[in-house]
């Protein structure tokens, strides 16, 4: 076994940080930017035109609208240990790029808002990392602020997710109360800080000897603090964390690798306060990258062969070469610049001649790369797709990302006849990407698509963006389905199905059959009444064997 793949396997940490909108995530992320080196000054989104847009956010829309639309690859160094961080989108219209985005990530960082608690995308998102069984990490922020009671918070982590939970620290009142956290691992209390006496350097931690100790109360004796406030504070903090000891759960770093327990921390990113403590302590705890499956056998990322799988492709990421590049997950062996590549599902060679690694928008041209890495390829001829295996040696095939059932559909039709030629690139690009999925018409070829979205605001994206970089204008029209189904089996009709009202048949660009339903009901009696055909949510994953 190569000694060198496993130093690098080993020190690498490769993790999606997922959240509810508004929750701070990106303030999170650019925070722990700020510690790696990789930026200097932490960015905000805010409505005024003269502030910086967060580093993680490019895109022109994603600057007006203030919100993220579209993973970012970030990757920094920390001590040693390589971080590959994943910037997903919050909103819950762009849930279909964050559930592709953790295929390629080994653990998750769930952010919530200390105000606010569980909310509904927190929910649907931790949802799809439970699918996976990867490892989560809570971080509570916005401890500064007005904030629940953090005992009704973890309780909620229980009752609403289903996950035990060991708070590693905890907060020292909040609000404009809030003065720090207690680290229950080693029993030292660290003093909350303004941002401005924040940005670097490491926290003012203070050894106590437990709960009980009277400099920890004293600790919190301040200016605004008297010795009643500081007594009830400690009186408060003991009676909880006597609490946690009684009835809650012991740290068991096996459970928390299975996924069956989340370890959790609180702060507050936006005064980078506690951001630091949590990143090395995740560093320790969370897994290093974990094997693949293959229909045949699991790749071990100590394997010396090389193999990766693509799960985002992004197209026009830099607007004056109106480039496309697909982001893939090194998964085994090592990645060398020029290496050779098969392409496992249109089983023909590539060179991977110009790899690069990304900080946002910006690139750098990279000589190689490990398990867990992320690199972006070039795709000038357009061959590689969302789920597509890149290996060298025997074949490896991994299991691809599943395209899910959309549940918006409209139609598009072009302001400016002349410039079909750039519709139909546009869409074909950004439906590569993922933004929608375009659906056609059996025998009409590429005349009147319909798209279908998993969140009505993919459209306002696509509308955005055909007319921003590919200069066409649309009117998108909604369209009355609410569900659409890939169908298998044999004995499928669809002209039967075409000349009912509720239903419509499409194929999709493999040229499988889709059918749209206007109603819960149109769907339920077909499967009742076609047992022998099966009604997919996700699209069948065409194999190298098949194509």
């Amino acid at each position: 076994m190569n000694p060198q793949l496993q130093k690098e396997v080993a020190r690498r940490r490769t993790f999606a940080i997922i959240s509810h909108p508004d929750a701070g995530k990106t303030t999170l992320t650019e925070k722990l930017l700020l510690y790696g080196g990789a930026i200097h000054l932490a960015g905000a989104v805010r409505a005024k035109a003269n502030q910086r847009n967060t580093t993680s956010d490019w895109m022109e829309i994603e600057k007006q609208r203030g919100i993220s639309i579209s993973t970012s690859v970030l990757q920094f160094d920390y001590e040693g240990v390589q971080i590959n961080l994943l910037d997903t989108p919050g909103h819950k219209d762009f849930s279909e790029d964050t559930y592709r985005t953790l295929t390629a990530a080994d653990a998750a960082v769930m952010l919530i808002d200390g105000a606010k608690g569980v909310e509904p995308q927190t929910r649907k998102l931790f949802e799809v990392c439970r699918m996976r069984g990867i490892p989560i990490f809570t971080f509570i922020n916005k401890m500064d602020r007005p904030s629940r009671e953090p005992l009704d918070l973890i309780d909620e982590l229980e009752k609403v997710l289903g996950i035990r939970s060991c708070p590693m620290s905890w907060p020292i009142g909040a609000g404009d109360r809030f003065k720090g956290v207690y680290d229950r691992q080693t029993d030292e209390v660290h003093l909350f800080q303004s941002a401005e006496a924040n940005v670097k350097g490491r926290l003012l931690a203070k050894k106590v000897t437990g709960i009980n100790d009277d400099s920890f109360k004293e600790m919190l004796l301040g200016p605004k603090t008297d010795s009643y406030d500081a007594k009830e504070l400690h009186d408060q903090v003991k009676a909880e964390l006597e609490l946690l000891e009684f009835a809650g759960d012991q740290f068991d770093h096996a459970k928390v690798l299975a996924g069956q327990l989340t370890p959790v921390f609180f702060g507050s990113a936006m005064n980078n306060f506690g951001v630091q403590h949590f990143l090395e302590e995740f560093i320790k705890l969370a897994p290093k990258p974990a094997p693949h499956e293959t229909e045949d056998e699991i790749i071990e990322p100590t394997d010396d062969r090389f193999s990766g799988f693509i799960f985002k492709i992004q197209a026009n990421m830099d607007p004056s070469h109106r480039d496309r590049v697909a982001f893939m997950r090194v998964c085994s062996g090592h990645f060398e610049r020029g290496m050779g590549a098969k392409h496992a599902r249109l089983a023909k060679e590539f060179k991977l001649s110009k790899p690069l690694q990304f900080f946002a928008q910006e690139r750098v041209i990279i000589d190689e790369a490990w398990p867990g890495d992320v690199v972006g390829l070039l795709d000038t001829t357009g061959d590689l797709r969302i789920g597509d295996t890149l290996y060298n040696g025997k074949k490896i095939e991994y299991q691809g990302v599943p395209r899910f059932s959309p549940e918006h559909f409209a139609g598009v039709s072009i302001l400016d006849p002349m410039k079909r030629k750039q519709l139909k690139k546009g869409l074909d690009q950004l439906a590569e990407e993922g933004v929608v999925q375009v659906y056609r018409q059996r025998g009409f070829g590429d005349k009147d698509p319909v798209l279908g979205a998993v969140g009505a605001l993919q459209f306002e994206v696509l509308q955005h963006r055909l007319k921003a970089e590919y200069a066409v204008d649309v009117r998108i029209e909604r369209l009355p389905y609410i569900h659409a189904r890939w169908v298998t089996g044999e004995g499928f009709d669809p002209e039967f199905f075409e000349r009912r009202e509720d239903s419509r048949c499409l194929e999709d660009r493999d040229s499988q059959p889709v059918l749209l339903f206007k109603s819960d009901w149109g769907l339920r009696w077909a499967e009742e009444n076609y047992k022998k055909l099966s009604f997919l949510k996700t699209a069948p994953m065409i194999r190298g064997d098949e194509s």
